[in-house]
C-alpha cells in the first residue's frame, strides 16, 4: 500500500466518523461517551493523516 493510498483510507474513515458523530448527535439515544471517543478517533485519524502528509511532501 503506498503512502497515498493509505491517507485516502484514512481520510475515508474519517468522513464516516464525522458523519456518525453528526449521526450520533441527533439521535438524543446515543451515550455522549460514546460520541466523545467517536471524537477522540477523528482526531487520532486526522493527526495521522496530517502526519503521513508531511512525509509525502
Amino acid at each position: 500500500m503506498t503512502v497515498e493510498t493509505h491517507i485516502s483510507t484514512l481520510q475515508r474513515r474519517h468522513d464516516e466518523l464525522d458523519a456518525a458523530i453528526e449521526a450520533a448527535a441527533r439521535d438524543h439515544g446515543v451515550d455522549d461517551l460514546e460520541i466523545q471517543a467517536m471524537k477522540k478517533e477523528k482526531l487520532h485519524l486526522k493527526d495521522e493523516i496530517a502526519r503521513l502528509q508531511a512525509t509525502v511532501e
